[in-house]
């Protein structure tokens, strides 16, 4: 039998206010256990929460940015469940009323075409404590700093087909939040996490399967790895004879495999109902202008001005677009390089990028600044030096001797543009090889690029290539 595989997300953002939804207690990550969580946060007796303006604002902002309607009236409510790390005994979310409602966003996969995915929901909420489990000796810690920190939770449709389209929403979802400033996107620090719900049917089956919950996965490779094991799973059960049960499973990394932890509770199970500490949420549309007026360029915007006015082609702009961080260096390397737009995508596309992964360093801390690197940029496009050579200077500034110039010059590394001083070298290089040349002449046109190996060693990578192309064709034709 056929299977399709449906898959929908959900994300949780973390909003990076400083303090927390509900209190005036920091959401600074690494503090000591227990050290950030107020009266408010536990649930004291006589303690009533206060809503932070800026998260309201923040989750505006992720709405008008996906096209989904703002609601004027949201509303939170309690959402009651039991749960060490959960001191009140229930979390403050939103239900029947959220923030933001139904949007789209365009997601591109693997082999260049695009699909849309819509986005159900997002609303807001408090986030729990944490469960720490080792080094306790048999015993659970709590670590309740997170609890109360901002959330929003992003609800996808049930849109998606693989593995693989999961991952690229979800990837363009982390360079949207970014692109606003709403969430730093820190996997590793749990700032942005995703529960993947799947099930499979026949293929040409409308109604939905019973689905399972993998609970929170932190990188994007855990996601693919995740689903891809859950179907596989999921098929093997159904085509064995049994049934899939609804419930919220693991996904063990070391393993390869998910494992049951509950089964999924339903809406109703969480008893929720308005809570009555908190009034409606009203948004103005004067508020609402105010929150549209700060909306930068988005990644997708951003990706079509640079094919139309740069030229790029739709990798090279969607690798530039596709962190916010990433594109502002990259325009600062345009500017500076005189408008070299093809070269400067090169160069930071391919040779930044690649020290940076290559040495674990963020942009942020990158010892090649924009500036640098467009400085160097600019000498390829001047022939001052090779691209050959570039890569030599570049690893110079790397280490921090300087910026271009200053390393050309102490290197001596400016290229050769004068004919009147190639082309001794050329007629060296082939007064040296006359069994080359004669095979050249006889036909072995391949030889060629022999002979430019040759003269480029000479000049040790100092001789213009396209010069030394042009004259040495001349010669060995002559």
């Amino acid at each position: 039998m056929q299977w399709e595989v449906v898959i929908g997300l959900e994300i949780h953002a973390q909003l990076a206010t400083k303090s927390k939804i509900f209190s005036g207690a920091s959401t600074a990550y690494g503090a000591e256990p227990n050290t950030q969580a107020c009266a408010v946060d536990l649930g004291l007796p006589g303690v009533l929460p206060v809503l932070n303006k800026e998260a309201v604002t923040m989750a505006a902002k992720f709405g008008l940015a996906i096209g989904a309607e703002v609601s004027r009236r949201s509303v939170f409510a309690r959402k009651n469940y039991f749960y060490p790390d959960l001191p009140k005994g229930y979390q403050i979310s939103q239900m029947e009323l959220p923030i933001v409602g139904r949007g789209e966003l365009e997601i591109e996969l693997e082999d260049g075409s695009t699909k849309m995915v819509g986005v159900t929901r997002a609303h807001l909420e408090e986030d729990a404590g944490k469960s720490l489990h080792g080094d306790f000796h048999g015993k659970t810690g709590i670590d309740l700093n997170r609890a109360g920190t901002p959330l929003l939770e992003i609800v996808s449709e049930p849109d998606m087909r693989s593995a693989k389209e999961a991952v690229a929403y979800m990837k363009k979802i982390h360079s949207l939040v970014r692109y606003l400033e709403i969430c730093d996107g820190n996997m590793q620090e749990g700032s942005f996490r995703c529960d993947a719900n799947v099930s499979v049917r026949p293929q040409g089956q409308k109604e939905l399967s019973p689905r399972t919950e993998l609970k929170n996965i932190n990188s994007f490779r855990f996601v693919e790895k995740a689903i891809n094991i859950e179907v596989e799973r999921q098929i093997d059960v159904i085509e064995a004879g049994g049934k899939i049960a609804q419930e919220t499973r693991l996904y063990d990394a070391d393993k390869n495999e998910t494992r049951s932890m509950r089964s999924k509770e339903e809406a109703n199970d969480y008893r929720y109902f308005p809570d009555p500490d908190l009034l409606p949420v009203v948004i103005e549309e004067d508020f609402l202008n105010a929150v549209k007026a700060t909306l930068p360029e988005l990644p997708d915007q951003k990706k079509h001005r640079y094919m139309d006015s740069f030229g790029l082609s739709p990798y090279d702009a969607g690798v530039l677009t596709s962190d916010r961080a990433l594109a502002e260096y990259f325009e600062v390397v345009l500017d500076t390089a005189g408008g070299e737009a093809k070269l400067s995508a090169n160069w930071v596309a391919g040779e930044l990028t690649g020290a940076l992964n290559k040495t674990d360093v963020e942009l942020a801390d990158s010892p090649v600044s924009a500036v640098k690197l467009g400085g160097l940029v600019a000498r390829i496009a001047d022939n001052t030096i090779s691209g050959k050579i570039a890569k030599e200077v570049f690893q110079a500034m790397w280490q921090g001797e300087g910026d271009a110039d200053a390393v050309i010059e102490a290197k001596g590394l400016k290229q050769i543009t004068d004919a009147s001083a190639i082309e001794p070298i050329i007629d060296e290089v082939i007064s040296n090889n006359p069994g080359q040349l004669a095979q050249y002449r006889s036909g072995k046109d391949k030889l060629f690029g022999f002979f430019v190996g040759q003269v480029m060693k000479a000049s040790r990578g100092k001789a213009n290539p396209q010069q030394v192309n042009e004259l040495l064709k001349k010669k060995l034709d002559g």
